[in-house]
């Protein structure tokens, strides 16, 4: 394997491993998979993607001056980050119940809203960048050849592929979720949305005030 595909590998499975875990945006990609369909969940997915890749560039290129004003403006970010979360909340409970049958591709506009949204959502987590400043520190150090393009692309190919496999089982088991368990699986999305967002909430009222 040559020096680069193996950065690029490398770098895939950190953006893997970073985006894998469940967490807020998994939560909605999976309750709009089920409300309307892969393209809607994977729209989800490809915005925290491109976040990822956007803190990825900042951590692999080493930008200091990008990262203290991330760092600092964490608290307000947060805090909006949480007024987000709650709103999605509202809008998750709230969301009517589709039919499978009825329901078509969501219009163009509306997935870009869905990318548009969770990266902006994803980019209110500052705390995300530390690791990739640490984990790309590490790797930069160890990398074959000095190409940080490689480590950003491997970044955001890994977490997209990430949020296909999502989108692609929810979607695959859709079809067996009724009216009632759709609009059972709204009503726990929007709690752990709720949850997710008093949780920042509180994390950005802990926090010392940014000098």
């Amino acid at each position: 394997m040559s020096p680069t595909l193996l950065l690029f590998a490398q770098s895939l499975l950190i953006g893997l491993s970073i985006a894998a875990p469940v967490g807020q945006i998994g939560v909605l990609a999976i309750q709009r998979t089920l409300q309307d369909g892969r393209a809607a969940g994977v729209a989800t997915g490809l915005g925290a993607a491109l976040a990822d890749a956007v803190y990825g560039a900042i951590g692999a290129y080493g930008v200091s001056a990008i990262t203290a004003w991330l760092l600092g403006a964490r608290q307000w970010l947060s805090l909006a980050g949480a007024g987000f979360l709650l709103w999605l909340a509202w809008r998750t409970a709230r969301a009517p119940v589709a039919t499978v049958a009825a329901t078509t591709r969501p219009a163009a506009g509306r997935l870009l809203r869905m990318v548009g949204g969770t990266f902006v959502l994803t980019l209110s987590n500052p705390s995300t960048i530390l690791s990739f400043v640490a984990v790309f520190g590490v790797l930069a150090g160890r990398a074959p050849v000095p190409a940080p393009w490689v480590m950003v692309a491997g970044v955001l190919v890994g977490s997209a592929l990430w949020w296909l496999v999502l989108a692609g089982a929810v979607g695959a088991v859709r079809e067996r979720f009724d009216a009632r368990w759709q609009r059972g699986v709204n009503r726990v999305s929007a709690a752990v949305l709720a949850g997710f967002a008093a949780w920042q909430l509180l994390q950005a009222l802990a926090a010392p005030a940014p000098g």
